[in-house]
């Protein structure tokens, strides 16, 4: 199985609804990291599991979706509260259904808000 990863770093911000959580309740902005990886089994004609150009290409346009402004008011979060696992299922979904590359069994997210704090979801195809 082979496995192909990239990082990005953007800031976003966000307020938790929905309980009390004290100052997550307010708003607030985390510097995120986001790791993904794509597994797969098998390589193109040219050795690769995806065109790293195109993947480069739609995380810049899906990252800047998100960049600098405030999760609570994007369609993507419409009733759901902007909590990192929700982040991370959103952003790994969008890529899987995006990625264009016919040997690949898995996208992976891992969503970091701050040194200690990630979330994780995996969309297998």
């Amino acid at each position: 199985m082979f496995t192909l990863g990239l990082q990005r770093r953007f800031v976003a911000q966000h307020r938790m609804v929905g309980g009390d959580w004290g100052p997550e309740n307010d708003l607030h902005s985390h510097a995120y990291l986001l790791e993904i990886t794509l597994e797969g089994a098998t390589l193109d004609k040219h050795g690769f599991l995806v065109d790293l150009d195109d993947l480069d290409r739609q995380l810049e346009g899906l990252i800047g979706q998100y960049r600098d402004q405030t999760l609570n008011d994007l369609p993507a979060f419409g009733g759901l509260n902007p909590s990192l696992e929700n982040f991370a299922r959103i952003l790994c979904r969008s890529l899987a259904a995006g990625t264009r590359a016919t040997g690949l069994s898995a996208v992976n997210v891992r969503l970091w808000e701050n040194e200690s704090a990630w979330a994780a979801f995996r969309e297998a195809r």
